[in-house]
């Protein structure tokens, strides 16, 4: 199927934006060489978009779209998020300079002074940009939390669980990237470990070449592995030619946690146990709010509980605590979450901001948040993998360690 008209609209947007910025660039007066760069690297993005657009088809072809939509997003992030401030600059300076021209009936030229301060801004993002395409996807980092749980069995003082979230296979493409993660994961030496969704990003067999690289999690850890289901692990954003086709999908994909050794909970629950002491953990469906689906059932998960016994809850969308669990009265202390990734954009100094774009769609996107009202705590995992933007620029991915405890903390 030829591709649609549509597809050819981000190339007549970043024309038109380099036209306008390019007088900008030029004002520099950089030299003759740099002006022929400029088209020459120009040039060859918008052939890479015409290919594109030309040898499109409608089919689920996994490798070639993850090619296509990496390199579609590279292109786009790095080459131009960075000209908004030229272009911001410019129309700046439009607005001042065209009155002015009017006025006196001349053509102001653009101020070198200026658009070297415009590029030179620019210049940081682009750098930023380039580190999380090149390094950021794999800077994996441990945050170790410790995490006060109400009426925690003394048998589970200073319990360690370590968390992953939206793994992204389908994502991935450099064998030692991946197993830097889990080396880090596996260094954090972790009781057990929790898994909060989105394994895939459409299909089950997108975890394949990736299998014995996680399954050795499950060997590694001695309390075991417990996963949930994300909203992209159900094949909702994938063309199927069936419904059938797509039950089978799920199907197989609930059998990969199974091979790695994870036990899948799907709207239920289980007892850990050690000693003599207990504690409960708790694994929902997704459950987001629309259009995310919402598949998850916690009264179906907590079903036979002692709803005064603690529990931590495993769900995807952090959306879920703030419209149901935290109202809940049963004793959920913790609820872990994933899904946001940080945008996989923002910035991060411990102590003094902590910022990404994605807070104006999820008030709670990263890290801890307490609910004083009902004495609960949320926290959102930034995830180990990646989604369309092959990269991360200052939100890394994460291997969380929970250190549980019955001492409220300070």
């Amino acid at each position: 199927m030829r591709s649609p008209l549509f597809l050819l609209f981000p190339l007549v947007l970043y024309v038109l934006i380099d036209l306008y910025v390019y007088p900008s660039f030029k004002a520099l007066d950089l030299g003759r060489w740099s002006r022929r760069a400029w088209w020459i690297v120009h040039g060859l993005v918008y052939a890479y978009l015409l290919w594109g657009f030309f040898s499109y088809t409608a089919t689920n072809d996994t490798n070639g779209m993850k090619k296509g939509v990496h390199g579609f997003m590279i292109l786009t992030v790095l080459l131009y998020i960075p000209k908004f401030i030229p272009l911001f600059f410019g129309l700046l300076e439009d607005l001042v300079r065209y009155p002015a021209s009017l006025a006196t009936g001349t053509v102001a030229e653009r101020r070198k002074f200026l658009h070297t301060v415009a590029w030179s801004l620019a210049a940081v993002p682009f750098a930023g940009i380039l580190h999380g395409v090149l390094r950021g996807r794999w800077a994996y980092r441990t945050v170790v939390q410790k995490m006060y749980l109400p009426g925690l069995d003394a048998a589970f003082e200073g319990y360690r669980i370590a968390q992953i979230s939206d793994i992204h296979s389908g994502s991935f493409t450099d064998p030692d990237e991946v197993q830097a993660g889990i080396d880090e994961l596996l260094a954090a030496r972790a009781d057990a470990v929790v898994f909060t969704g989105d394994l895939v990003n459409n299909t089950a067999d997108e975890m394949e070449p990736w299998m014995d690289a996680f399954r050795v999690i499950a060997e590694k850890t001695p309390d075991g592995v417990y996963s949930i289901l994300g909203n992209h692990d159900y094949g909702d954003y994938w063309q199927w030619p069936s419904e059938e086709v797509k039950r089978a999908n799920l199907a197989r994909l609930k059998a990969t946690h199974a091979a790695l050794g994870w036990r899948l909970l799907l709207n239920e629950a289980l007892v850990l146990k050690r000693g003599t002491g207990q504690l409960d953990l708790v694994g929902v469906e997704n459950w987001g709010l629309p259009p995310f689906p919402q598949y998850g059932n916690l009264e179906r998960a907590l079903e036979g509980l002692d709803p005064q016994q603690p529990k931590i809850l495993l769900s995807h969308d952090p959306s879920h605590f703030d419209a149901v669990v935290k109202k809940h009265p049963a004793n959920i202390g913790l609820t872990l979450s994933g899904h946001t990734h940080g945008m996989q954009f923002g910035i991060e100094i411990p102590g003094w901001i902590q910022w990404s774009p994605v807070k104006w769609k999820y008030p709670k996107w990263a890290g801890l948040y307490r609910d004083n009202a009902s004495g609960k705590t949320l926290y959102v995992n930034r995830g180990f993998g990646y989604l369309a933007f092959p990269g991360r620029v200052g939100i890394w991915p994460e291997i969380t360690v929970l250190e549980l405890t019955a001492k409220p903390l300070s």
